[in-house]
């Protein structure tokens, strides 16, 4: 998977956690990609723009 053109951005629920953090890059058609700020270049999560909207639509009402 491509991601150069990933514009990559902190979850707003992560900081204050001592480094904790997630990004999620939202702009590749096609697929949402997560990622551990701590390890950008690490593994990354890749999901459907439908099921990641479904997880944060679950994670909102948490």
């Amino acid at each position: 998977m491509d991601l150069s053109d990933a514009k990559w951005r902190k979850s707003t629920r992560s900081s204050g956690n001592q480094g904790d953090c997630v990004e999620v890059a939202d702009n590749l058609p096609g697929v949402v990609a997560v990622r551990d700020s701590k390890d950008p270049d690490g593994p990354v999560l890749a999901f459907p723009p439908t099921t990641w909207q479904s997880f944060v639509t679950f994670a909102k009402q948490s």
